[in-house]
């Protein structure tokens, strides 16, 4: 029999977690005072520099200026003290609370996996099927231990609603694995926008560590590539692949045709990046591509592509010998078809 006050007392872990819930809110709400207060300190101090005294007709163009950027400054500073309010009544308490609640069913993934595929390729999707990607109740199995999400990733015809639309429809309703990118026309030029379209939807839909690219002739030793992405969790801005670089085709009659050739000198020799049968980015990465999705262009190919994201930022590059797809490259954990 329990003893009369064991009905009242709380777990160890359910006091630490509504302790951590507490601490949590009063840093949201000692972040907000503090805005709040900055906020009407700074607005007194900067915009009361610029009131004109007694027999001064008007402001100097450079106070005037001045007083533009004061004003500009002000008003991001009540932006981000109604963030910070929003933050406090929504994501430092309920939020925290659901994500901690035994019911709740959002896990983090190690890995989201997108084989880029498009129409006439059902012989391809079948043969990953069977040999690495799984279905039914295998595909579960390896999304619950191995932590490890695998779809196809498709767009919509030209004609949309027509006979390519509706196989790969009904393909999906039986294999359940398809990602189907409701804005994106399937064509071989939009390939490498398919590419950045797939990160954004994988970043937005799954909180993963990783995020994988892979074409739909790549063969993939599952196994082997969650123990590679294991050793990487210390890296948060990380991009994975078989680093390469390589001519630039400038001749429109060449199979790798480069629009944009003149954009890369006149060495005419592409950036260091990874080969696109696979390549693999870091969750910060796929963020980043999310939030800057207007301003990153797409070149011809979809490998040199993703590189040119990259350009510029904090990355670690990481010229993984495993993910040349070759018959000649040792231990590699990927082939080609």
């Amino acid at each position: 029999m329990q003893g009369r006050g064991s009905s009242h007392r709380l777990s160890g872990s359910s006091f630490a977690s509504r302790v951590s819930a507490l601490l949590l809110a009063m840093f949201a709400t000692m972040a907000t005072v503090y805005v709040a207060g900055r906020t009407q300190k700074v607005g007194n101090i900067c915009l009361g520099r610029f009131i004109r005294k007694p027999g001064q007709s008007s402001l100097s163009v450079d106070d005037t200026l001045k007083l533009t950027t004061c004003r500009e400054h002000h008003k991001k500073l009540s932006a981000l003290q109604i963030e910070l309010a929003a933050a406090r009544e929504e994501g430092f308490t309920s939020k925290y609370f659901s994500e901690n609640d035994s019911t709740h069913t959002k896990k983090k993934f190690l890995a989201v996996i997108g084989i880029l595929t498009t129409f006439g390729r059902k012989k391809n999707r079948d043969a990953i099927r069977k040999a690495w990607m799984s279905t039914g109740v295998a595909s579960k199995k390896l999304e619950e231990e191995k932590r490890i999400i695998v779809r196809f990733v498709i767009g919509k015809s030209a004609n949309h609603g027509d006979n390519l639309d509706r196989e790969i429809e009904s393909e999906n309703r039986q294999s359940n694995d398809f990602i189907i990118l409701d804005d994106h026309v399937e064509a071989p030029e939009q390939h490498p926008k398919k590419s950045k379209l797939f990160f954004i939807h994988a970043v937005e839909n799954w909180d993963a560590e990783f995020y994988a690219k892979v074409n739909d002739d790549v063969y993939i030793n599952i196994d082997g590539l969650g123990a590679m992405l294991s050793t990487h969790f210390d890296k948060p801005q990380v991009y994975i692949g078989c680093m390469k670089s390589g001519e630039v085709f400038s001749q429109p009659t060449d199979k790798w045709y480069e629009p944009d050739w003149w954009n890369f000198g006149d060495g005419k020799s592409y950036f260091r990046h990874a080969s696109g049968e696979i390549y693999v980015i870091s969750h910060a990465l796929a963020q980043f591509i999310s939030i800057n999705r207007s301003m990153l262009r797409t070149y011809a190919h979809d490998d040199v592509s993703a590189g040119s994201w990259f350009i510029g930022i904090d990355v670690m590059y990481i010229d993984e010998r495993k993910l040349c797809c070759s018959p000649l490259s040792t231990g590699a954990i990927c082939a080609t078809v």
